[in-house]
């Protein structure tokens, strides 16, 4: 069983920065691509930032040079720094980890922890 446990997330000002946290535990390979997604109220899961084991990141629009996605291999945790925070990365942010055993694909999210960005 892969757990995968969040921390980092709170109420910040705009233009504020917070640091989530995601470790992941279990029975993982040694290949495996790790994952920040978001779920705004009312709206879609969508994702925010990916990196794989080899440290290729991909980053969606809206957060391409304010976030920055960074992993640890040893410790199986995932990073995000969220910088120039605005009040639409309001939103629940969910660490997910995935894989393919071929032929079978895996994949895993974690409880999620909230990001309010208010003043």
């Amino acid at each position: 069983q892969v757990q995968l446990v969040e921390s980092g997330g709170g109420l910040v000002q705009p233009g504020g920065s917070l640091r989530l946290s995601c470790a992941a535990s279990g029975s993982i390979p040694s290949i495996y691509t790790m994952g920040w997604y978001r779920q705004a109220p009312g709206k879609q899961r969508d994702m925010v930032a990916l990196i794989t084991s080899g440290g290729i990141t991909n980053y969606s629009d809206s957060v391409k040079g304010r976030f920055t996605i960074s992993r640890d291999n040893d410790k199986k945790t995932v990073y995000l720094q969220m910088n120039t925070l605005k009040p639409e990365d309001t939103a629940v942010y969910y660490c997910n980890v995935r894989w393919i055993t071929s032929p079978l694909r895996y994949g895993y999210w974690g409880q999620g922890t909230q990001v309010t960005v208010s003043s």
